[in-house]
């Protein structure tokens, strides 16, 4: 079968065989109490990815998203005594305005979004340094279960983290049925096409990076409430899967395929590779490695090469 054919089967064909083989290692995986556990474990991760593909479908990149998480981590720690439940709107507007200042410094100045991304990320973590004072802070137990403890709960059986990765799959709909969906796809697939149409390209880029910055905040509240505080670093490692799960996923880095669908299953395809290293023993300080190897095969695997004259 020719490889172009079978490249948007891939991710399907590579969850199916990885589930397979740690089910084979271990039946007690397969038992559906374990897959709902492991999904909701994986679900903060999720989210990240979920805004990095925002970035990635137009062909950029957001190297701030494990920054934004530690600072939101930080500021739901500090704020949340003071402001009760509106500590989650002061969250997610800090992500979506220093998202809004990436997408900006990558347009306005004409900065590559690698390069701003990481430096807007470099004003979070200097942001949760000096809130936190450098070091880690704890919430109030009580008052972290009377605000947020429903979304660390179980509904039926279920736990609530699913239900907000279900909410949050409106970004599903906003890719498929909405104008802002569809410029964003057109940008992705041909930036110089999309602005000779007419399009205000540079308006829906700023879109797509503050949407990924309101959800690495969203992302960073979750992991605050999950373990009740925060610090400069808390999320420190997530980068690397969030950006696998949207390139495994089938969503490449030149833009404009893919999208959201494709990054639930690389999620779940980060989550089996997870939980197969703790069934095969792989030493944690191996892990990133793991990664990074995945991370190289699913560049080569998914970049549309018809976009790339030379590789600098």
């Amino acid at each position: 079968m020719d490889i172009q054919r079978l490249k948007p089967h891939l991710p399907w064909i590579t969850l199916t065989v990885l589930v397979a083989i740690v089910g084979m290692a271990d039946p007690g995986f397969l038992k559906p109490q374990n897959l709902m556990s492991l999904a909701g474990d994986i679900v903060p991760l999720f989210i990240m990815a979920l805004g990095l593909t925002f970035a990635i479908y137009i062909g950029g990149i957001d190297l701030s998203a494990q920054s934004m998480a530690n600072m939101v981590t930080v500021i739901a720690s500090v704020y949340l005594a003071s402001m009760g439940a509106w500590v989650a709107l002061l969250c997610v507007a800090a992500g979506f305005l220093l998202g809004t200042l990436s997408g900006y410094i990558t347009t306005r100045l004409y900065v590559p979004s690698f390069i701003s991304t990481l430096a807007v990320g470099g004003v979070a973590f200097s942001v949760a340094q000096w809130l936190s004072g450098q070091r880690a802070l704890n919430m109030d137990a009580a008052q972290r279960n009377e605000t947020f403890g429903w979304m660390i709960g179980r509904t039926w059986g279920v736990p609530n983290e699913l239900l907000i990765a279900a909410v949050l799959l409106v970004c599903l709909f906003i890719e498929r049925r909405t104008i802002l969906g569809r410029a964003l796809k057109a940008v992705g697939a041909g930036e110089l096409a999309a602005a000779a149409s007419g399009l205000n390209v540079a308006r829906y880029k700023i879109l797509a990076f503050a949407i990924s910055g309101a959800l690495a905040a969203i992302a960073g509240l979750l992991f605050a409430v999950k373990l009740s505080g925060g610090a400069p670093t808390i999320a420190n490692g997530f980068l690397l899967p969030a950006i696998v799960a949207v390139l495994v996923g089938g969503t490449p880095l030149t833009g404009g395929v893919g999208g959201v669908l494709n990054t639930v299953i690389g999620t779940l395809i980060v989550a089996v590779i997870r939980a197969s290293m703790l069934y095969f023993e792989i030493d944690a300080t191996q892990q990133q490695m793991v990664f990074g190897i995945v991370l190289i095969g699913a560049i080569a695997l998914t970049i549309d090469r018809a976009k790339l004259r030379t590789v600098k």
